[in-house]
């Protein structure tokens, strides 16, 4: 296998069946022996655009929003902590969690693809606000995150202000929404094929392996 195979995911930060999605996925390269012949690519998608600065209460978010009773609500998430724990990733929910504003979580995405650091950057946001309750829409704690993963905190601060890079994650968003993701998360496969939701870890290596069988 001479080139990489290179995997687009799009998602979001606040999104627990994207990380559950990417858990898979990285399992079944891991299991596969592919990691040095994958080159994933982290794409911006916001699942709630139009949040205000100072995000909206959970359950409420997501009774307004997909219409689920509380009672749905605590089977679904004790359903993803099960998941979670499966996968090595803790979802602690509680009463008082806060649906935010990601779109500056995805201008330091961009920003770490330079780096090589993504994935890092990406888990590090996710774990932030689904296994440690911080609100990924402030600027210290995407601060912290920065630091976490050994970036330069004050440049990537400094993208959020810069009206070409809030373009550019616009300019992304519509591209992929042009495209027909409207799910997340939708992986893509060397811009050829894509696969909606968190997939079974059987279903991720069935498709690796014909692409990689391919190549």
């Amino acid at each position: 296998m001479k080139e990489k195979m290179k995997i687009d995911i799009v998602s979001d930060v606040v999104c627990p069946w994207c990380t559950i999605g990417y858990k898979r996925l990285e399992k079944a390269i891991i299991e596969l022996n592919l990691q040095d012949k994958v080159d994933i690519e982290w794409q911006p998608f916001e699942l709630n655009p139009n949040m205000p600065k100072d995000g909206q209460n959970l359950t409420e978010h997501i009774s307004e929003k997909y219409g689920a009773t509380l009672e749905q609500q605590k089977e679904s998430q004790a359903h993803m902590t099960a998941v979670g724990e499966e996968l090595d990733f803790t979802f602690s929910y509680s009463e008082d969690m806060r649906m935010v504003n990601t779109f500056d979580a995805h201008i330091l995405l961009d920003y770490a693809k330079d780096f090589n650091k993504q994935t890092e950057l990406k888990m590090r946001l996710t774990t932030a606000f689904f296994s440690e309750q911080k609100d990924v829409s402030k600027r210290e704690i995407l601060k912290q995150a920065l630091i976490d993963v050994g970036l330069n905190a004050d440049e990537g601060l400094a993208k959020l202000d810069n009206e070409e890079a809030r373009k550019h994650i616009r300019t992304e968003q519509a591209y992929w929404k042009n495209l027909g993701v409207s799910s997340v998360p939708t992986i893509v496969f060397n811009r050829k094929s894509a696969i909606t939701g968190a997939q079974p870890i059987t279903t991720f290596k069935q498709v690796l392996s014909e692409l990689a069988n391919e190549a």
